[in-house]
């Protein structure tokens, strides 16, 4: 038996979709099935794209703005207090060799 190879939309095609859904011309079911994908699917990404219309669908390996942001300022964080600690352990050892 062959392994199940999960399919990946691109931001065009889930947006697309949603907009598809949004006219409300055609029930989900029909919209779904004539796109070959699932009425969860197509449900999930109507309420992604409602939540945050600018920033539905970032894609594989990216992030929201202000996630990246997050993300960038952690890790500033973490070099900073890692050069803290340099400098505290530096401050240490030139301050017994005085004594």
């Amino acid at each position: 038996m062959g392994e199940r190879k999960r399919r990946v939309y691109d931001q065009e095609f889930k947006t697309e979709a949603v907009r598809l859904f949004l006219k409300k011309e055609r029930s989900a079911s029909e919209i779904a099935k004539d796109l070959g994908i699932s009425d969860w699917a197509l449900y999930r990404w109507t309420q992604e794209f409602q939540r945050d219309p600018e920033n539905a669908f970032p894609g594989k390996g990216h992030l929201k703005p202000e996630d990246e942001e997050m993300r960038r300022l952690q890790r500033e964080n973490a070099i900073l207090k890692e050069e803290r600690d340099i400098l505290k352990k530096a401050l240490a050892i030139f301050s017994k060799r005085r004594e």
